[in-house]
C-alpha cells in the first residue's frame, strides 16, 4: 500500500483517483466502474486474472512502468464475484456518483466522481446468483469482556439476505464447537481477541474465514448507543437483557453491516437471544466425522442433510439444516416438532397438497432484504406475490383442521400476512415479469392510466396518430387531409391548397390551426394538441420507464414496512415444509416416531444408518442390516452402560457406532428415526471419535489427533453425554496403545459415567467386562465358509476370538503371497503367544523372499487332473457324459 501512495506522485486525475480509493481499501479487491466494465488495476489485476482466468492486459504507463489492468463486464459481475468470494477474496465495488455532464462542468479533464458503494464479503452476500438456495449465509462477530480472572465471551449471527439475528453466550473451550455449529461464512472479530494465545487454536480450526476488525467497532461501552442508532429507537433494552460480551459482539455485527453496505441498511430482526444450554453440544471432530451437512470431501452428497431432505422450498432446506446443526435439549420442545410431523404422517392428503403450495414459493426474505438495500427487481417483488398466493392457498388447506401446538402457531403467522399489500402486488405486477427494473414492463395494464398512455404511445403512435386524423377529418370535412411527419417539422397537418379557407375561414379554426409551411399544391398546419401529441411520443418511453420505477419503489417502500410480519409469514411457510418433508421421509423409510424424555435411556430397536441404507438400496438393490443398541441404565444403576464392540475390519462397526450417534441427533432435532423403535434420554454432549486424520500443517500425526481428540472427550462428557469411539490407541505401539485405551474405558466407567460405545480390536480389553458393572462386550459376527469370512454385519453380545485381517488383505487384493506369508506369521505369532517362542520368530521363519521363491507355483505337465482336463471335448459330449466326467475330476482333486 505505501508503493500505492509513492504511485500517486505524476499519476494521471483518473489513476490518483482509483489509488486514493485503494488506499482506503487495502483489504479488498477494487471493481473499478469505468463505462460497462470494472475494471482492476495493479496487484489486484495480477490476482484477479490468476483467480478467474481472465487476460492479463495493461493500460499505459505509471512511472515509467506499465500498468497491469483486467476487466469484467458489468452485466456478468455477479458470476465473477460468486468466483472470487468463494477462493476467500473481498471485494469492494467502485461505481459513479454523479452524472458524467456534471463533471464536465468543472472542465474537460475533470473525472467523474467515484467512490465505494459496498463491499461484497463471504459474509454479507445477497445476489441471488451468489447464494445457495439451501444454504444459510452467516455472519458472525465475537465480543469478549475481559475480568480479573477469566475472559467472557460471546457471539452474535446474522444472515443479512434473511434477516436473522441471534446471540449466545460461549466460552473459550467450546468457542470452536460453537462456530462450526452455526457453520459462517465469514467471521468478524477485535484484532486483539485473534492474537489471543489461549483463543488461538479456534481460530486456526476455522481458518482464513476469521476476519480481525479494529477493537473499537467491538466496544461494549459504546455497543447500546450503536445499537439503538441502527435501530431508530431510544435504547435497546427492549430487545431484552444482554450481557456485556453479547452486546459487544452485537455492535460488531452491526458496525461491519454498516462498513460494508455503507448507506444501505438491511432489514435485520431485532438481536434474539439463545438459552446457554437449548441445544446439543457436537464438537467439531464429532460433526466431520458423522458428516452432517457434507461429506469429508466437501460434497453434499452422501451426507446425512442430503439423506433426510425432502424439502421443496430454499427456505425449508435452510430450516432443515439449522436443526440438524442444533439439535434440542428439551424434550418438550422436540415433542412440539415431534407433533407436527405425526400430523403431517396421519394427514397424507394434506401433506401432500401443501408441497404442491409450496412448491410455487420464491424467497420470501431474501427478496425482501435485496428490495430493503435497492439491489431488488420486479422478480423479487413477484416472489413475494407467489409467497403470498401459496400462503393463503396453504391457509385453506387447515381450515377447521385440529392441529398440533407448532403447526398452529404456523397458521397464525401466515394469516397475519399483510393481505392489503398482497392485493396491491397482484393488481399491480404483471404476469411475466423482466429480471432488471430497468428493462420496465413489469407493471400490470390498466393499474395507471398515464402509463397505459404512453405506452400506448410508445408501441402504437402510428395508431394514435391515424385516430386524430379521423377525427380532424370527421370534424373538418376535408377527405383529402393527412397528418404527416418530416424531421424538420416534426408532426404536421396538410391540406390541398383549395381547403385552405375552411382552415383559415373563422377566427376559431385560425386559433386552432397553426400555419407552418405553404407549399405550390398544399398547406401545413399544426395544432396545440397535436405538438402535444408529438412531445408525448417523443418522450413516451423514457416517461413510461419513469413511471414503472417510481411504482416499483413505492411497492419496495410498502414490502420493507410490513417486513416483520412478512418474515414471520416466510419462517411459518418454511416450519410446514420441514415438517412435511420429515413425514415424507418417514413413511417412504418407514421410520419410527422416538420416545424422547429426560431420563437417560439409549435404547434403539433395528437401528439403521439412514445415509448407507439409501446408498445400498439405491446401489445395489440391498437390504440394510438392522442393529438393536442398549446403553440404558441397568437395574438400580442411575447411569447408563458402556458397549465394548470387537470384530474383524469391513464387519460394519464404523457404520454401526456412526448410526447411533446420528439417530440421537435426529431425535433431538424433531425428526423420525430408522429404527423400529427407539427410546432416548435427552444426550447433551455428543462425542464421535471415528475415522483416522492427521494435522501436518500444525505437526500433528494421525495418532497425536486422535489423542487431541480423545482428551476432549475425556474432559468434556458428563452423564448425560453420548460418547462413540473407535480404535483408540492404534496408532501407537501395541503394549502403548493397548494401555491407553484400558485407561480411557475406565475413565469412561468410572469419571465420566455416560453412555457410549467403545470399539477396539484389543481384545485383552473384554476381560474388563468381569471387573466394570456397566460394560458389556458385543461383536460383530461373522461366519467362516471354505477358508472365506462372511461378514454378516449383525451386533450380538460376546467377544470376538479374533480380528480377521488377514482375510479382509485377502479380500482386498493383496498378492497371494503376500497373503500366504501373512499367515505363516500369524500363526507363528499366536503360536509363540502360548508357548513363550514369540522372539525366535524371526530366526524360524524364512525371509520373504524365500517366502516367495518357495511358494511359485509348480509346473503341472505330469498332473493326473491336468492330464484328464486336457482330454476333455465340452462340446462333443452328451448331459450323461459331462456328469461322468464331473464326479472324475472331483475324484482327482480330492486325492491330488
Amino acid at each position: 500500500m505505501a508503493a500505492l501512495e509513492a504511485a500517486k506522485a505524476g499519476a494521471t486525475p483518473m489513476m490518483e483517483q482509483y489509488i486514493e480509493i485503494k488506499s482506503a481499501n487495502p483489504d479488498s479487491l477494487l471493481f473499478y466502474r469505468m463505462g460497462d466494465f470494472y475494471e482492476l488495476f495493479f496487484d489486484d489485476a495480477e490476482k484477479a486474472s490468476r483467480a478467474l482466468g481472465i487476460v492479463l492486459t495493461k493500460r499505459g504507463k505509471h512511472q515509467g512502468d506499465d500498468i497491469p489492468m483486467c476487466g469484467v463486464p458489468v452485466h456478468a459481475a455477479d458470476d465473477y464475484l460468486q468466483k472470487l468470494i468463494g477462493l476467500g477474496f473481498r471485494v469492494a465495488v467502485c461505481e459513479q456518483v454523479e452524472d458524467p455532464a456534471e463533471a464536465r462542468k468543472r472542465g474537460s479533464k475533470s473525472v467523474v466522481k467515484r467512490d465505494v458503494v459496498r463491499l461484497v464479503t463471504p459474509g454479507t452476500i445477497t445476489e441471488d446468483k451468489l447464494l445457495a438456495p439451501s444454504e444459510s449465509s452467516f455472519l458472525m462477530a465475537l465480543g469478549r469482556v475481559k475480568g480479573n480472572a477469566d475472559q467472557c465471551l460471546a457471539m452474535a449471527w446474522i444472515e443479512i439476505s434473511t434477516g436473522i439475528f441471534r446471540v449466545a453466550e460461549t466460552t473459550a473451550d467450546r468457542l470452536a464447537a460453537d462456530i462450526f455449529r452455526i457453520d459462517p461464512r465469514e467471521v468478524v472479530l477485535p484484532d486483539t481477541m485473534f492474537y489471543d494465545d489461549e483463543l488461538k487454536p479456534a481460530f486456526d480450526l476455522i481458518g482464513r474465514i476469521a476476519n480481525p476488525q479494529p477493537a473499537a467497532l467491538f466496544d461494549s461501552a459504546s455497543a447500546p448507543g450503536r445499537i439503538a442508532r441502527f435501530y431508530g429507537v431510544a435504547t435497546p433494552d427492549s430487545f431484552g437483557a444482554f450481557s456485556r460480551a453479547e452486546l459487544a459482539a452485537i455492535s460488531g455485527a452491526i458496525a461491519y453491516v454498516e462498513k460494508t453496505q455503507k448507506a444501505e441498511r438491511p432489514p435485520l430482526a431485532h438481536p434474539e437471544r439463545e438459552q446457554s444450554g437449548s441445544t446439543l453440544f457436537i464438537d467439531p471432530a464429532t460433526r466431520t466425522n458423522l458428516e452432517l451437512l457434507r461429506t469429508l470431501s466437501g460434497s453434499r452428497e452422501g451426507s446425512l442433510f442430503r439423506a433426510v431432505d425432502r424439502t421443496v422450498t430454499g427456505g425449508g432446506a435452510r430450516l432443515l439444516a439449522d436443526r440438524m446443526m442444533s439439535p434440542l435439549t428439551d424434550p418438550e420442545a422436540i415433542a412440539r416438532r415431534l407433533d407436527s410431523v405425526s400430523w403431517f404422517q396421519r394427514e397424507t392428503r394434506t401433506a401432500d397438497a401443501l408441497r404442491q403450495c409450496l412448491k410455487g414459493v420464491a424467497d420470501m426474505p431474501r427478496a425482501l432484504s435485496r428490495l430493503a438495500l435497492n439491489r431488488g427487481g420486479p422478480r423479487d417483488l413477484g416472489a413475494l406475490r407467489a409467497g403470498f398466493d401459496a400462503a393463503r392457498a396453504a391457509a385453506e388447506l387447515f381450515e377447521a383442521a385440529e392441529l398440533p401446538k407448532e403447526l398452529d402457531a404456523a397458521l397464525a403467522a401466515i394469516k397475519a400476512l399483510p393481505a392489503v399489500f398482497a392485493d396491491h402486488l397482484y393488481n399491480a405486477l404483471a404476469d411475466e415479469l423482466p429480471l432488471l427494473k430497468r428493462d420496465g414492463g413489469f407493471l400490470r395494464e390498466g393499474y395507471d392510466a398515464e402509463l397505459d398512455e404512453m405506452r400506448a404511445l410508445r408501441d402504437q403512435s402510428r395508431r394514435v396518430i391515424a385516430a386524430m386524423e379521423r377525427d380532424l377529418i370527421e370534424e373538418t370535412g376535408i377527405r383529402s387531409l393527412k397528418i404527416r411527419h418530416n424531421n424538420v417539422l416534426g408532426y404536421y397537418i396538410e391540406v390541398t391548397a383549395n381547403h385552405q379557407a375552411i382552415m383559415n375561414g373563422s377566427d376559431e379554426a385560425k386559433s386552432r390551426f397553426i400555419h407552418r409551411q405553404t407549399m405550390a399544391s398544399a398547406m401545413r398546419f399544426t395544432t396545440t394538441e397535436l405538438a402535444g401529441i408529438e412531445t408525448k411520443i417523443a418522450n413516451a418511453a423514457d416517461r413510461a420507464l419513469a413511471i414503472e420505477l417510481k411504482a416499483f419503489e413505492a411497492l419496495s417502500l410498502e414490502a420493507v414496512e410490513h417486513v416483520e410480519t412478512i418474515r414471520a409469514g416466510a419462517d411459518a411457510l418454511a416450519v410446514l415444509d420441514v415438517s412435511s418433508a420429515l413425514a415424507v421421509v418417514a413413511i417412504n423409510e418407514a421410520w419410527s416416531r422416538p420416545q424422547v424424555d429426560a431420563g437417560l435411556a439409549f435404547d434403539i430397536e433395528g437401528g439403521r444408518h439412514p445415509v448407507v441404507e439409501q446408498a445400498l438400496r439405491r446401489e445395489a438393490g440391498a437390504p440394510f442390516v438392522a442393529n438393536d443398541c442398549d446403553l440404558s441404565p441397568g437395574e438400580g444403576s442411575r447411569t447408563g452402560a458402556i458397549w465394548l464392540l470387537t470384530g474383524p475390519n469391513m464387519g460394519g462397526k464404523s457404520t454401526f457406532l456412526r448410526q447411533n450417534a446420528l439417530i440421537a441427533i435426529l431425535a433431538q432435532m424433531g425428526s423420525f428415526v430408522p429404527a423400529k423403535r427407539a427410546h432416548i434420554g435427552v444426550v447433551d454432549r455428543l462425542f464421535s471419535r471415528v475415522g483416522a486424520s492427521d494435522d501436518l500443517a500444525r505437526g500433528r500425526s494421525t495418532f497425536m489427533v486422535e489423542m487431541v481428540e480423545t482428551a476432549a472427550i475425556l474432559n468434556q462428557a458428563t452423564e448425560r453425554s453420548l460418547v462413540i469411539l473407535d480404535e483408540i490407541g492404534r496408532g501407537t505401539a501395541t503394549f502403548d496403545g493397548l494401555s491407553i485405551a484400558w485407561a480411557a474405558v475406565e475413565y469412561l466407567h468410572e469419571k465420566n459415567r455416560c453412555r457410549a460405545v467403545f470399539a477396539t480390536h484389543f481384545h485383552e480389553l473384554t476381560a474388563l467386562a468381569g471387573k466394570l458393572e456397566r460394560l458389556h462386550n458385543v461383536t460383530m459376527r461373522v461366519k467362516e465358509w471354505e477358508g472365506d469370512v462372511v461378514f454378516l454385519h449383525e451386533v450380538g453380545k460376546g467377544a470376538a476370538d479374533r480380528s480377521y485381517g488377514v482375510q479382509v488383505a485377502r479380500l482386498a487384493g493383496l498378492p497371494d503371497a503376500v497373503v500366504q506369508r501373512a499367515k505363516a506369521v500369524l500363526h507363528q505369532l499366536e503360536e509363540g503367544e502360548t508357548s513363550g517362542k514369540a522372539n525366535r520368530l524371526v530366526d524360524d521363519l524364512p525371509l520373504f523372499s524365500a517366502a516367495v521363491r518357495r511358494e511359485e507355483p509348480k509346473p503341472v505337465a505330469n498332473d493326473a487332473l491336468a492330464k484328464s482336463l486336457s482330454t476333455l471335448v465340452p462340446d462333443e459330449m452328451t448331459p450323461r457324459e459331462a456328469l461322468e466326467a464331473l464326479y472324475r475330476l472331483k475324484e482327482l482333486a480330492a486325492n491330488r
